[in-house]
């Protein structure tokens, strides 16, 4: 009877979710936003036409992210974004419930990674199962985590940057810290507003950093138009902005996922630490999109830095791709602590 029913890898994420359809392949990439009727407390929108409303809604209708940092923020929100993905994916009318595999951040608490579950077979999942962020990426990304050799990985999404090294199928070393595309637009919103008292929006900031955004100088500087409310005359307001300055709000934060990969790096046995001299560090997550960012990584490490195939899609690639594991030993070492 288990063909019958679906089996999902989901990537759930602080920005984006995306769905593996066992089979198939990727079926479904959504933002995680959720539109909501607050004096109906009824969900008008999930996804893209949700995040289209983002600033834009009146009063009686929010836009919110109910995932944060990697982990829920609001439970409600998100098993209900969650039925309405799985019901997208399987119908609204089937014989069994999907199985399904989901990615949480190397750094969830016990609590978080049980809110995680229990959202899923809230949702419709008949079954659902943990996997490390890190390691569905690795799995994503191609790298062979099997071999007795050393794999780094490190993926940097919306609200999280998890790094892991990985050998023989299993985590060795691992942190997460609570920084991401979510955190990167975030300082570009603030150094707008601090130099050119200029308030601007979320989508804005996003458009600013994948428009001009870099970690590394540019061969050719960018320049962009930027709108938004100027908050001395609180009329509408046209500026240009610099990709220097845009890198330079945007050092902070990739500092810290640079000092967080280097305390890994220390922490490394040595003959792991060998094979990653040679087989380097390989990136995933929508932040390794960021122009240059490996080749700072590469600079400052002194490591060869890859970027992965297809970021954006490694970490559900990864959970489909995990699926077939979910009832053997090595599962249990790719899901980290317990469920």
């Amino acid at each position: 009877m288990r063909g019958l029913a679906a089996d999902l890898g989901i990537d759930l994420g602080t920005a984006n979710i995306v769905v593996y359809l066992k089979g198939k392949g990727i079926v479904l990439r959504e933002p995680s936003v959720v539109a909501v009727n607050k004096l109906t407390n009824r969900i008008l929108a999930v996804g893209e036409e949700a995040r289209q409303m983002i600033g834009k809604t009146p009063g009686n209708i929010i836009a919110i992210r109910p995932m944060s940092e990697g982990v829920i923020a609001d439970y409600t929100y998100t098993y209900r974004m969650l039925e309405y993905l799985i019901t997208k994916v399987c119908g609204a009318r089937r014989l069994f419930k999907p199985r399904v595999l989901i990615s949480i951040p190397s750094s969830a608490t016990s609590v978080e990674r049980r809110a995680v579950i229990e959202a899923t077979k809230a949702a419709g999942a008949g079954e659902a199962y943990p996997i490390e962020e890190p390691m569905a990426a690795a799995i994503g990304a191609g790298l062979p985590i099997g071999s007795p050799s050393g794999n780094m990985v490190v993926d940097i999404g919306g609200g999280t940057t998890d790094i892991a090294v990985i050998s023989l199928g299993g985590i060795v070393i691992s942190e997460s810290l609570r920084v991401g595309g979510n955190k990167m637009d975030d300082v570009i919103t603030r150094h707008i507003k601090r130099v050119y008292n200029l308030m601007i929006g979320e989508r804005t900031a996003e458009g600013i950093k994948v428009k001009i955004g870099s970690a590394y100088p540019l061969e050719g500087e960018m320049r962009l138009e930027v709108k938004g409310r100027d908050l001395v005359a609180g009329l509408p307001k046209t500026i240009e902005v610099t990709s220097e300055e845009v890198r330079e709000a945007l050092a902070e934060p990739i500092s810290q996922v640079m000092e967080r990969v280097k305390n890994v790096l220390e922490r490394t046995p040595p003959e792991l630490g060998a094979d990653i001299i040679e087989r380097g560090v390989m990136l995933t997550g929508g932040g390794a999109l960021l122009r240059g960012l490996d080749q700072l990584l590469c600079r400052e490490l002194n490591l060869p830095v890859h970027i992965a195939e297809d970021p954006l899609s490694c970490v559900a690639v990864g959970t489909g791709r995990a699926l077939d594991w979910i009832r053997t030993q090595q599962y249990g070492m790719l899901a980290g602590a317990t469920q």
